[in-house]
């Protein structure tokens, strides 16, 4: 991608946008909170190595594909620069494109989260102060809660190679191209144009294809409404029974749903999970979910945050990066 930009700057209308947002004809600069650290929100858990995402770990670069409303997707590089972040986007856009780009970019990186109380917490703890100090905490998630469900069925009792293998195969042959051949993900309509058997032969899906197709085809129909789960003032316990009436998703994918819509209450225990605890807090010895819960609890309706935070520490690590 060239180096050289318009001068032009698009008008920004809204006060919000007016605060932290500076447009460019092909650069897009949105200022972040003082806590905010991109690489930790990067690396946060898995989603950076399944596409439309892709990560250059030398250049500690994020490339996504992004749909828009009216026209094919775009590809959009992001980078950090002290107390922002700057998106590179593969061709010249006008305001309604570049406000799109901006709203999915700050919700992927949950830049209008506030954890000031998750961080007030966190410092109590000098074993989880580092959680503030570095700003960690925010769970990178997909633009849509359909993407992000997606991908969370394509976890469940399987290998991540065999998720990457399903995504990779979900994008490749229904997504749409990007000016550079880049595809995004597929949406609901489409998805729920194929068969069970396309999910079975091509995207390898097993068991879940016909889980895929019957999620695809209730979103598509405006029967399941997941992005009124963002927002939505339902109990904690009638949330977990809708995402739970989704077949595929059981107590692990819910409570992981959950951490990336904004409530950590559950921890989402599984294998890995379970091991990491016991390396990490249990001498290496295999611990019961009673013992990892009482271990949490302390930490009330951010136990599942914090959990994650916990197990993903070193993953910054210079020694550990490159093997993630």
């Amino acid at each position: 991608m060239s180096n050289r930009y318009a001068a032009h700057r698009l008008p920004v209308n809204r006060r919000i946008q007016r605060a932290f947002v500076t447009v460019r004809a092909m650069q897009l600069t949105i200022r972040t909170p003082p806590d905010f650290n991109f690489h930790r929100t990067v690396l946060s858990h898995g989603w950076c190595e399944l596409l439309p995402f892709e990560l250059d770990r030398v250049k500690w670069k994020l490339t996504r594909v992004l749909d828009l409303d009216r026209s094919k997707p775009v590809t959009v590089r992001v980078t950090t620069r002290k107390g922002a972040i700057k998106l590179d986007v593969s061709r010249s856009l006008g305001e309604r494109a570049a406000q799109k780009i901006i709203r999915d970019v700050r919700h992927m990186f949950r830049l209008d989260d506030d954890l000031k109380n998750f961080y007030e917490l966190m410092m109590t703890d000098p074993e989880f102060a580092w959680i503030a100090e570095q700003g960690a905490g925010r769970l990178l998630r997909s633009p849509t809660v359909f993407e992000d469900l997606v991908k969370m069925i394509c976890t469940t009792n399987c290998s991540w190679a065999l998720t990457e293998k399903m995504v990779t195969g979900l994008v490749n042959e229904l997504g749409t191209a990007s000016d550079d051949g880049r595809k995004s993900f597929p949406t609901a309509a489409v998805m729920a144009q194929q068969s069970a058997d396309f999910y079975r032969d091509k995207i390898r899906a097993g068991y879940r294809s016909a889980y895929l197709k019957e999620l695809a085809q209730r979103v598509a129909a405006g029967e399941l409404d997941v992005e009124s789960w963002l927002t939505t003032d339902a109990s904690l316990t009638d949330l977990m029974k809708e995402i739970k009436s989704v077949k595929g998703v059981g107590n692990y994918a819910a409570e992981n749903l959950l951490k990336l819509i904004g409530r950590y209450d559950g921890l989402a225990l599984d294998s890995w999970a379970r091991a990491q605890f016991a390396k990490t807090h249990n001498g290496g010895r295999v611990a019961s979910d009673k013992k990892i819960h009482r271990f949490y609890t302390r930490f009330d309706s951010w136990r599942g945050l914090a959990l994650l935070c916990d197990m993903t520490r070193e993953w910054l690590d210079p020694q550990n990066v490159a093997k993630w």
